[in-house]
């Protein structure tokens, strides 16, 4: 397979995987289950993180058992905090699914170079050029023209206004955090992608698997999949496209680089809301078009001039631009 029909396959694979996986999140999110007269939510975020780093360890230990690596040295508590605060970005944000619309999940979330900028300036101690800053600034802006409210709160709890914005914020509030821990993790013991993706998705597990069994929710989904089995089908396919997905990354980066990855996976996102909006009768207003297009502009702008500003370190390593993590 020569390198542009492997491209192609890579850029299509992630495309599609998570084209999917999103569509299959917000099925089973935001779906309601059971006649008209008695609708049940999805409100298990638990147990669906917990499939979902459960299913990301078994691939990330099959393909380390197919690629066997040398060891990893990295420090258990780098991997414990890590992944504390990994765990508590997806929960957050798949919780946030029941008060927000998915496509502003996935524009509040593609401002995720904001915290990490912001955490890797006070704790990592990198320094950024001015293009660094007007790209987040863009990002910034298009963000709060996406999550403006208009005071319309007729069809929302008044109790319940903001909670899910309130929850995205959390959730990239973790991940600066994950982001600044793992820059630690790298300049300590350079551990490599896929000893990551273990190591974070195995204690993720752990700690899932403990708060499933401490607050009774694994026991309460067992009831609700009883009631509905169809849910595990939808559960079992997220969990296969997020595993293809990761696959198909792994191929990206290591052929074509970081850059190339970040176009597909940027791209991707874009047409997920408008997916969203399509299947799901998601309206957007004009001036959250506006805001999205900013989004995605700002990251794009990023991703191509990425090279020309790297963040200046004090002890900087060439790991660092290793990008799986």
């Amino acid at each position: 397979m020569d390198d542009k029909t492997r491209f192609v396959v890579c850029a299509l694979g992630i495309f599609f995987c998570y084209f999917y996986f999103a569509i299959l999140q917000e099925q089973i999110t935001r779906g309601k289950y059971g006649d008209e007269e008695n609708r049940e939510p999805f409100t298990y975020a638990l147990t669906l993180v917990g499939v979902q780093c459960l299913c990301n360890w078994i691939f990330a230990k099959g393909m380390l058992i197919a690629q066997p690596q040398k060891e990893d040295k990295t420090p258990v508590f780098y991997y414990l905090s890590s992944a504390l605060t990994y765990l508590l970005a997806m929960i957050t944000s798949n919780m946030a699914l029941q008060w927000v619309p998915y496509p502003t999940q996935v524009v509040g979330k593609s401002a995720k170079p904001i915290p990490v900028m912001v955490l890797g300036v006070l704790i990592g101690n990198k320094r950024y050029d001015l293009k660094k800053y007007i790209c987040i600034v863009t990002i910034v802006i298009g963000v709060a023209l996406f999550m403006y409210k208009d005071g319309k709160t007729s069809s929302v709890n008044e109790e319940t206004v903001g909670l899910g914005e309130l929850l995205l914020f959390l959730s990239l509030s973790m991940d600066g955090l994950t982001g600044a821990i793992q820059d630690r993790m790298r300049a300590a013991s350079s551990p490599s992608g896929k000893q990551m993706m273990l190591g974070m998705n195995g204690w993720s597990a752990i700690m899932t698997a403990i708060a499933l069994m401490v607050t009774g929710e694994f026991f309460q989904f067992l009831k609700f999949a009883a009631r509905y089995p169809y849910v595990w089908i939808n559960l079992g396919m997220l969990a296969l496209t997020g595993a293809l997905g990761q696959l198909f990354i792994f191929m990206m980066v290591a052929g074509f680089g970081p850059l190339s990855c970040s176009v597909v996976t940027t791209t991707r996102k874009f047409f997920t809301v408008l997916c969203s909006v399509i299947l799901f009768g998601n309206v957007l207003v004009t001036r959250q078009w506006y805001g999205a297009v900013l989004v995605f502009a700002g990251l794009f702008a990023d991703m191509f001039m990425g090279k020309k500003h790297q963040p200046v370190k004090r002890s900087v390593e060439k790991e660092n631009e290793k990008l799986i993590s």
